[in-house]
């Protein structure tokens, strides 16, 4: 079976004008690629992610009792894994269990010679989290 992530490369995502932090906008087909494509976001707002490659896999879950818990769950995880591994990470699948979030990722360790960090994403915010399962879309803030 051929994953989603070798379908859809190409991440969907815009920001939004917002005053002191990184707002973003993620439309896709299903919820999924919409939380795919919000994490692609977070780190092509960190770096390059064409020079990114994808020689390690890791797994993140989260859970929660809404869309916006488990949101913001698995991007916190992937942020921490960023600072606690010194991980860039440019490839996502996501699936849904029940009230959980299986994220498979995949990318590599910050080399200072060819990965240049743009952004600093310190947190995953609550504030104006949103997501609508019925159109999908999503918009989350992050403090920088």
């Amino acid at each position: 079976m051929i994953s989603r992530m070798h379908l859809r490369p190409v991440m969907a995502y815009e920001k939004v004008e917002h005053t002191a932090d990184l707002m973003i906008r993620c439309h896709a087909p299903t919820l999924e690629e919409c939380f795919q494509d919000a994490a692609s976001a977070m780190f092509d707002q960190m770096t390059d992610l064409e020079k990114v490659s994808l020689q390690e896999e890791f797994e993140v879950e989260s859970d929660g009792d809404d869309h916006e818990q488990r949101l913001f769950g698995l991007l916190s995880e992937l942020l921490y894994l960023h600072d606690a591994e010194s991980l860039l990470l440019k490839q996502f699948h996501v699936t849904f269990k029940n009230d959980r979030v299986i994220c498979r990722a995949k990318g590599e360790r910050i080399d200072p010679l060819r990965h240049s960090l743009r952004t600093e994403i310190k947190a995953v915010t609550y504030h104006m989290l949103r997501v609508n399962p019925s159109v999908p879309e999503l918009t989350v803030i992050f403090d920088l």
